[in-house]
């Protein structure tokens, strides 16, 4: 039950990025829990509108995950978390492999998920906020058919010029996502090495494709 609703909950937050090709000049000075609002609002109407997306057209959803989430996602850091002290000693090679099948993995996670996205709204929580401020958290409150859900973002200020904030990590039910990773690649990796991993995520991959 909470695995379901972690991923549930997870995509469903994961759709606020959605709208960060919008106004990035804006993006960039705006405060972070407003770039949240905003982006979170955009996200929820236009997947509500999209009727490929609510029916279930999971290559539509892949397809917007992909080119609309995945580049306004710090992902080298994200995974550079997850896979731990054995992303240091990874050829670039691997790294890149790591980086591929990950991203694979997580868009397909997010898509499989994105039609089940109804009747849901959110709130931003109060935060302190200094705009000389590099990372932040903000933390929003998810509500569906069932109890509220705590959603927490980890922010970072990219220093590109439109860039503005980017999200490096999220906190869904007391569990950061990246941390999880971390955790089951840890295994992974003392079981086989980082080939091995890089092995599991294709495998994971592959079975995954042909459930689409």
């Amino acid at each position: 039950m909470i695995r379901r609703l972690f991923n549930r909950f997870l995509v469903k937050s994961i759709l606020g990025l959605t709208a960060l090709t919008v106004l990035p000049a804006m993006a960039a000075d705006e405060a972070p829990d407003v770039f949240v609002t905003r982006l979170t609002t955009q996200a929820l109407d236009a997947v509500k509108a999209d009727k490929a997306i609510q029916g279930g057209d999971i290559s539509r959803t892949i397809a917007l995950v992909d080119t609309m989430i995945m580049p306004h996602v710090n992902f080298q850091r994200m995974t550079a978390f997850s896979v731990g002290p054995a992303w240091r000693q990874a050829t670039p090679e691997q790294k890149k492999r790591l980086q591929d099948e990950f991203k694979t993995l997580l868009v397909r996670t997010y898509a499989g998920a994105l039609a089940q996205v109804n009747d849901v709204s959110f709130s931003v929580k109060p935060m302190r906020y200094s705009p000389d401020d590099k990372e932040v958290i903000v933390r929003t409150l998810v509500k569906g058919r069932g109890d509220p859900i705590q959603l927490d973002y980890r922010l970072e200020k990219t220093p590109g010029v439109g860039d503005g904030w980017k999200i490096y990590n999220l906190n869904v039910l007391g569990v950061w996502l990246a941390d999880t990773y971390r955790s089951q690649f840890a295994q992974e990796i003392s079981t086989s090495g980082i080939d091995g991993l890089i092995s599991a995520l294709a495998e994971r991959n592959k079975a995954n494709k042909k459930k689409v």
